[in-house]
């Protein structure tokens, strides 16, 4: 019996997927494209599970993208496709829940727009980056041409995509890119323990912050400013003095454990 393309771990409340093709560099074949918008469709619907890690299996790859020898065959439909069975970013985006990237490996083109489908980025020292879209000739079309300028600034954004160089992991920290690197052996527990402490908070809040990021995010500061203020209004128009007041209890005393 062949080897499930996409994994899922299950510890406490959060789920740790993996893509599952070390052989092939965890390429993105239809496949497993399809089966990860299943999974990732499916634990946005557990109630049992608050966050998730994806990663790649093995220590060579996040991704290394689109499957080229496949596209050989079929054609370049996927790089533009707007279905999540087809769209890895479109499947990523189904769940509503906190997903934590951690970049094992390379991740390239395709795989690059993986990685900045996920809300943090955790790196090891072998994560590595490039955008060779220009190199192979193809527009990027899951959003890398938009996202990375916003994240990294339009100079650095400009260099790595005109070069197709890679960007290492150090560097990729330090621009803002990931939120840190740790030990390859590290990586999948440091992210696990991030993905926990997300998983404390209230599902229903961090669900309904999660998508006022990313709705103000895809819009002008300004509109950003307008949307906060309609669902900042809407609402703490339900919340209740004595509920902030046992939270905020609860919060110092968190605070006092971190400050140990």
């Amino acid at each position: 019996m062949s080897a499930a393309l996409v994994t899922v771990e299950h510890d406490g409340a959060v789920a740790v997927v993996t893509m599952n093709r070390p052989e092939a560099m965890n390429a993105l074949s239809s496949a497993l494209r399809a089966e990860l918008a299943r999974v990732m469709l499916e634990l946005d619907g557990d109630d049992s599970v608050r966050a998730v890690v994806l990663t790649g299996a093995g220590t060579r790859a996040f991704t290394a993208g689109l499957d080229l020898k496949e596209l050989g065959v079929q054609g370049l439909g996927a790089a533009n496709a707007e279905t999540p069975a087809a769209n890895p970013v479109k499947a990523i985006e189904q769940c509503r829940k906190p997903v934590v990237g951690a970049i094992n490996g390379v991740a390239i083109t395709g795989g690059f727009e993986v990685a900045l489908a996920c809300d943090v980025l955790i790196g090891s020292e072998n994560a590595r980056f490039a955008d060779t879209h220009a190199r192979v000739g193809i527009m990027p079309g899951w959003g890398l041409s938009q996202k990375l300028s916003r994240m990294i600034g339009i100079s650095r954004a400009k260099e790595l995509s005109f070069t197709g160089n890679f960007l290492d992991a150090e560097t990729a920290c330090r621009w803002g890119l990931m939120n840190r690197v740790v030990p390859a052996a590290e990586l999948v527990a440091t992210a696990k323990a991030l993905a926990a402490e997300m998983a404390g908070i209230d599902p229903a809040m961090i669900q309904s912050y999660k998508a006022l990021i990313d709705e103000g995010y895809g819009a002008s500061f300004g509109e950003g400013m307008a949307i906060e203020h309609r669902t900042s209004s809407a609402r703490n128009a339900q919340v209740k003095g004595g509920e902030v007041e046992e939270r905020r209890k609860a919060v110092m005393e968190r605070g006092r454990t971190q400050a140990g």
